[in-house]
């Protein structure tokens, strides 16, 4: 085998990758993106569809067209190293819905076609930093969404419960059954029409008032800051994320420049080394000293001589 194509390759590299990368062809793909989501938009008009189906047929088939060149000049792009392609999952998205265009059975079934164009919108990301860091701490959110769902699962199950129990024989519109009280306090957890529940409640007992309170308190506040901080942290992690995968870091920065702080002081806590020489040698000296003061000291009344002990 030759390795004669190998220059041709890094050449045909370089060139798509100086086009790809230049700031105009990024927003002339954003600008045909938005193009494409508003043909979708106006084909929903069946007047102005009928009217001019033809040109909405050539405008969609230029924008597939579009997108076409686009993912060729991507994958040359990356011709001298076609792994890095695929570890982008940005460029096996934007593959995948562009290369779906031309399987015979999407392209039969309008619906599914319809589906796939709008799906082309979600590209906006890849040209807009702060849209794709929302997509990517939306992502890295779901555990934590999933467990705060299951969470205000059970709170929502056992006060659906207690409500069933308490007001389901005089308030069945709204607690006759697990479903209708489960509804409405999924209501309730937004706060809309909390004043007429808590009203309705009042007149079937006063005690209601610290089951729509403590609900309120847990499901309203507590449940849903905790989502919130679910969401912020991950959009922190995505923007580290970003950062990263854009060779930025400054919360790495930041970070080493603490870890160098507590290592100083660390450090401080350890005496120099020759400060603590000098100090184990005047400890000798003393003792020395002590020695000798205690070699001539006088014998004991009792005319035994003190004993000293060498150190």
């Amino acid at each position: 085998m030759t390795t004669a194509p190998a220059p041709v390759r890094a050449r045909l590299a370089a060139a798509c990758r100086a086009v790809t990368e230049a700031r105009p062809f990024s927003l002339a793909v954003l600008a045909v993106i938005l193009l494409n989501a508003a043909l979708l938009g106006a084909e929903t008009y069946h007047g102005f569809a009928a009217e001019h189906t033809g040109q909405l047929r050539w405008a969609e088939r230029g924008c597939l067209a579009f997108f076409t060149v686009e993912m060729l000049l991507r994958v040359a792009a990356h011709a001298d190293r076609p792994r890095e392609f695929w570890r982008d999952g940005w460029n096996v998205f934007d593959l995948v819905v562009v290369a779906s265009a031309y399987v015979p059975l999407v392209r039969e079934n309008a619906t599914v076609l319809r589906l796939l164009r709008l799906v082309r919108v979600l590209r906006t990301a890849r040209f807009l930093p702060q849209l794709r860091v929302l997509f990517l701490a939306v992502s890295r959110s779901l555990p934590g969404t999933v467990s705060f769902l299951f969470v205000g699962a059970v709170v929502l199950y056992v006060y659906a419960m207690i409500g069933w129990l308490c007001f389901g024989g005089s308030d069945p519109a709204h607690f006759g059954s697990l479903g209708r009280a489960m509804l409405t306090l999924f209501l309730l957890m937004t706060l809309e029409g909390l004043q007429d529940a808590v009203y309705t409640g009042l007149s079937i007992s006063r005690l209601s008032i610290l089951y729509y309170g403590s609900y309120v308190m847990l499901a309203s506040f507590v449940l849903v800051n905790v989502l919130i901080g679910v969401v912020l942290n991950s959009l922190d992690e995505a923007r580290e994320l970003d950062g990263a995968a854009l060779g930025e870091t400054p919360r790495t920065a930041r970070g080493g420049e603490a870890r160098t702080g507590a290592a100083v002081v660390g450090l401080a806590a350890v005496p120099d080394p020759a400060v603590l020489a000098e100090r184990i040698a005047g400890m000798r000296q003393a003792l020395d000293t002590l020695e000798q003061s205690l070699a001539q000291a006088p014998t004991a009344p009792d005319g035994q001589e003190r004993v000293t002990t060498a150190v």
